[in-house]
């Protein structure tokens, strides 16, 4: 069924409705799992939109639903919501209006784009093949608010056939987006090692068992592990970032607590890398008379994009934007970034939006204390989700 009229001009004709939006939001941050004034002010604007919403699901998570009446595909958007424990010191009208929250990663722009994507996608319902599912999720920056909602069934009735992100990014200019076909983000671990020795008195070495000499030769072994077991076409990432043991200069350590991150591209790797770690931290402890452990808790999955998703993503980039604005991201981001989980469930893609205007200076990254962008950018992502969205569903334009 045609769609009539310009995407463009409808997602223009919301611009100052876009910044008002996103300045509240600005002005009112919230962080992960206290999103309440958020949610309320989604669900707000959904009502008056006519829009039905499910909310109860994951904390504070908004669940909108648009089209469905003519029967094909369904296609989700995901805007995440939450902020950051970093007080705003910019000098700006719209500026944080809570001390020691903000939002320094673009989420606030993320919920207006959104919003207006959902403000368009809803005055062309009654033509709409297929279905629309509005992802607003909570807790992004820490325990993650993907997973909750897919176990919650927001991925079910009716089944996600394809679903869509995009993230603000001042290192790309307005008015241009970044792509990437295959992996986009790391997953992540977290680690504990252990080891356990025993303690003597340091003149008598000889006597015990030292923690502190075995976890120096697990440090050192763990480096291997990236560069004699890992593809070097492949990326890792282990690291070591805190190292306690010990209570005094002459006595032998009888326990070392090493506490790091481990990052990697794919499932695979990830799996050989957790495996090395656990064989290196308990084999080289028991060949030095010690006793080597290792506890893993495990973070985000790695977000893997989807090539024809992502193809359609820069075909209607180069249609709304030009060819020259649509830029290739050449590596992954060691980051991570919980929109995997919904990766894992349906194919999709995760964009870059470029939000940055060097001669206003709005140049500084995201989790910043300066972090600002340039508002232009809420229409344009506005115009790129409906395109996206539209195309997945296969609605003529």
């Amino acid at each position: 069924m045609m769609i009539e009229s310009s995407i463009t001009e409808k997602a223009e004709g919301l611009k100052d409705w876009l910044v008002k939006v996103r300045r509240d939001f600005h002005k009112n941050p919230e962080l992960s799992t206290a999103e309440f004034r958020t949610h309320k002010r989604i669900v707000k604007y959904l009502k008056e939109m006519g829009i039905d919403t499910i909310t109860g699901v994951a904390n504070t998570a908004v669940l909108g639903i648009i089209g469905g009446k003519i029967p094909g595909k369904t296609v989700a958007i995901r805007a995440d919501m939450d902020a950051l424990p970093i007080e705003d010191k910019k000098d700006a009208s719209y500026k944080s209006k809570v001390l020691g929250s903000m939002h320094a990663c673009g989420h606030d722009a993320h919920m207006a784009i959104l919003l207006g994507t959902a403000k368009v996608l809803k005055e062309m319902e009654e033509k709409i093949v297929g279905t629309v599912k509005l992802f607003f999720q909570p807790a992004e920056e820490t325990v993650g608010g993907a997973k909750p909602m897919i176990e919650a069934g927001v991925m079910e009735n009716p089944k996600v056939d394809a679903v869509l992100g995009l993230h603000v990014t001042p290192e790309i200019p307005v008015g241009q987006i970044g792509v990437r076909y295959g992996q986009m983000n790391a997953s992540s671990d977290s680690i504990k090692i252990t080891i356990y020795g025993a303690s003597t008195h340091g003149a008598y070495p000889h006597e015990g068992i030292d923690a502190i000499a075995v976890a120096g030769q697990v440090i050192v072994a763990l480096q291997t592990i990236i560069s004699r077991n890992i593809d070097p076409r492949d990326s890792a990432v282990v690291t070591i970032g805190r190292i306690q043991g010990g209570t005094q200069g002459n006595i032998v350590a009888n326990k070392v607590e090493m506490v790091g991150t481990v990052r990697t591209l794919n499932p695979e790797t990830r799996d050989k890398v957790i495996n090395k770690i656990r064989e290196i931290t308990e084999q080289v402890s028991t060949a030095m008379g010690a006793k080597g452990e290792l506890m893993r808790e495990e973070g985000y999955t790695a977000l893997i994009n989807d090539d024809n998703i992502v193809r359609i993503v820069e075909e209607n980039g180069r249609k709304l934007l030009g060819t020259e604005n649509v830029k290739a991201i050449k590596s992954p981001s060691l980051g991570v970034e919980d929109f995997a989980y919904f990766l894992e469930k349906a194919p999709g893609a995760f964009y870059r939006l470029g939000c940055g205007n060097a001669k206003r200076g709005i140049v500084h990254p995201g989790h910043s204390n300066l972090f600002d962008i340039d508002e232009d950018c809420l229409h344009i992502g506005v115009a790129l989700q409906t395109e996206n969205v539209l195309k997945i569903l296969g609605n003529k334009q």
